[in-house]
């Protein structure tokens, strides 16, 4: 293959085979100046370049069982190419055009070039690094700063990545009104509020696990056959609409189909429920039943349509969970979360009733106006925000939604579910989005998953950053301090620097048990050759090669590693840090689509190889081996 002039303002409107770089569009070779409107509508499968030799251009042909979206996945030169309209898009430019064979003709750019990955998966690290070491003396200093502003009297908190605690600080004093009062550790007990609504949760995801509720979008008057509300805002507007013990509305006049509640499990756990804030008439202090509860909600409305606006409410957890312990638990709420949580997880300082050890045990909560807050009793509203607990504990518990905690909690699969954002909210509610049971916002392109709980003479935050495998957990003996949130502001400086650290890092690649199999050259239709050889610590490299790519592709972006996940299965993984799309004059390469990507080889044949291998996530599918290395004429 071979450019033997460059396309001027003014080509011809045909392809001329040899002459010329050309796309295939709809089965016709068209010059590249005519792709570029092709291009915009998604419509060109495939860059090629006219062969001198045979006079034509060469288009591939599919294999036996293929589509012609096949060579998609192929539209740049280089390792596998985008499949996305979005990057094939970016190859060419609006006016189309090529370079010249001789390799200086090729523009550089000279705008900033965005280096990926942009959200690096997270590596092993061996702490203390210097760039984790300056972020967390930035916390743990602008901590200070604002404990001292505040007159905050004792915090404590702790930065966990993986397995591993990065970071704890205490600060002041365990008791702010006694001078001779120490400083907090972590084992230091602070109530935790609305931290406590994480546990009527977890209770929810195991029981489902367990089988014992059938489904996360189980009306609630399945489980409390007495539970009646009136929806004004729902679909039905009929004013005496009222639901039955098997979900389904049961309107007087009979004249409407029945509807399920829209008031579910998953719903009650994630602000999305309707329910009020609290019981009419009541405070969370009330010491009523679930039977009074129920009692008061039958003349009571939904403040909104279930499912279709964030709406906190204490109400909706406290039922939530005692409706679940009457089904599931005897009764016993505090003891299901005791002998099902907090003693398989080992959190020994975690609780619900402020017993005399607990209270000599506990850092002194202080009212804004620096007197001590009382330790109210929350009565039935104990699940939306009684409970106390450390830093120490909470640790474990982020482990636990980080996946590295040495004993299971729930599956792997639930906790994914569990941590999945369900609903994005209006701009007046103060999260994104809501999750069971988070406030979830964006921050630096990830989601940041949090529980908050504030309670006189105590604030508390769990949070987790689960792509980064990162959790920042803070409780405090007093009111938020102003002037910013302390979260997002310890996120500021944690997840830049968590970010340099895993691409710095030495990436750990496995090698197959057998290399062999995988080892030789293979091609896409002719375009496109590759060929796999065995790199350092037997794991397999991947370089591509061919006409004029070691003059436009800088080497370091033709060759990539393969890691080995299981069978047959290989992941591409660049080793460093590398441009996110790589300008080669006019055209581009979508790296940012390639990295990560999983390539599955096919079956051994007789000879003990494998005859190729498809990438199903760019769409691209029958890459073959050759049997030698193909020789190139000019």
């Amino acid at each position: 293959y071979h450019w033997s002039q460059e396309i001027t303002s003014n080509p011809p409107s045909a392809c001329i085979p040899g002459q010329m770089l050309c796309c295939l569009w709809r089965g016709e070779a068209w010059p590249v100046n005519l792709c570029s409107e092709r291009l915009a509508a998604g419509l060109v499968l495939q860059m090629l370049l006219t062969s001198a030799a045979a006079g034509q251009p060469q288009i591939p042909q599919l294999e036996a069982g293929g589509s012609s979206k096949a060579a998609q996945g192929f539209i740049n030169p280089s390792f596998v190419g985008s499949s996305s309209t979005r990057d094939e898009k970016s190859l060419l430019s609006s006016h189309g055009g090529a370079t010249a064979a001789d390799p200086s003709v090729v523009e550089v750019r000279s705008e900033a070039v965005q280096m990926c990955p942009r959200y690096p998966e997270p590596v092993p690290l061996d702490h203390p690094l210097p760039i984790l070491k300056e972020a967390l003396e930035k916390v743990d200093q602008m901590l200070r700063q604002r404990m001292h502003s505040s007159g905050l009297p004792a915090l404590s908190a702790i930065v966990i990545y993986n397995d591993t605690v990065l970071w704890t600080g205490n600060l002041g004093k365990k008791n702010g009104s006694d001078p001779a009062s120490g400083a907090p550790n972590e084992y230091t007990i602070y109530r935790i509020a609305s931290v406590s609504k994480i546990f009527p949760t977890i209770m929810l995801y195991k029981m489902w696990e367990e089988g014992k509720i059938t489904s996360l979008d189980d009306p609630l008057e399945r489980y409390a056959q007495n539970f009646v509300i009136k929806n004004p805002l729902g679909r039905l507007r009929d004013s005496e609409q009222r639901y039955s013990a098997d979900g389904l509305a049961l309107l007087e006049k009979g004249s409407m189909p029945l509807k399920p509640s829209p008031v579910t499990l998953r719903r009650m756990a994630s602000q999305l429920s309707g329910l009020p804030r609290r019981l009419r008439s009541t405070s969370l202090l009330w010491k009523g039943s679930t039977q009074d509860a129920l009692t008061l909600l039958k003349d009571d409305i939904l403040v909104a349509d279930p499912g279709t606006r964030c709406h906190y409410s204490n109400l909706a957890f406290s039922l939530l969970a005692h409706v679940l312990a009457e089904h599931g638990a005897d009764g016993q709420y505090q003891r299901w979360i005791s002998d099902n949580i907090l003693e398989r997880l080992g959190m020994e300082d975690t609780g619900f009733d402020m017993t005399a050890p607990v209270r000599a045990q506990m850092a002194v909560g202080f009212y804004g106006s620096q007197q001590p807050a009382p330790l109210y009793d929350l009565g039935w509203y104990r699940p939306s925000g009684q409970m106390y607990s450390t830093a120490a504990d909470l640790a474990k518990l982020a482990m636990v939604f980080l996946g590295t905690y040495h004993r299971r909690l729930l599956e792997p699969d639930t906790v994914k579910t569990m941590l999945t954002p369900l609903f994005k909210c209006s701009v007046e509610y103060f999260a994104n989005k809501t999750g069971t049971p988070w406030e979830i916002n964006e921050q630096l392109g990830y989601d940041v998953i949090r529980k908050d709980g504030d309670l006189d003479g105590y604030s508390a935050t769990f949070s987790l950053v689960p792509k980064l495998r990162l959790s920042f957990i803070v409780l405090m003996a007093g009111p938020r301090p102003q002037g910013g949130d302390i979260v997002t502001q310890t996120y500021e400086y944690l997840i830049p620097a968590m970010e340099t650290a895993f691409r710095e890092a030495d990436k750990s690649l496995v090698p197959p048990p057998n290399p062999i199999p995988y080892v030789g050259y293979y091609t896409y239709s002719n375009l496109t050759f590759y060929e796999i050889k065995v790199g350092i610590g037997g794991v397999l490299v991947m370089q591509q090669f061919g006409p004029h790519v070691e003059q436009l592709i800088p080497e370091k972006y033709r060759t990539i590693k393969l890691h080995h996940l299981e069978d047959r299965v290989f992941q591409v993984v660049f080793d460093k840090e590398f441009p996110c799309v790589l300008h080669l004059g006019s055209a581009s390469i979508s790296l940012e689509t390639q990295n990560g990507q999983l390539f599955n080889f096919y079956p051994f044949d007789r000879k003990g190889l494998s005859p190729g291998f498809d990438a199903p996530g760019l769409n691209t599918y029958n890459v073959l081996r050759v049997l030698r290395k193909p020789v190139f004429y000019s």
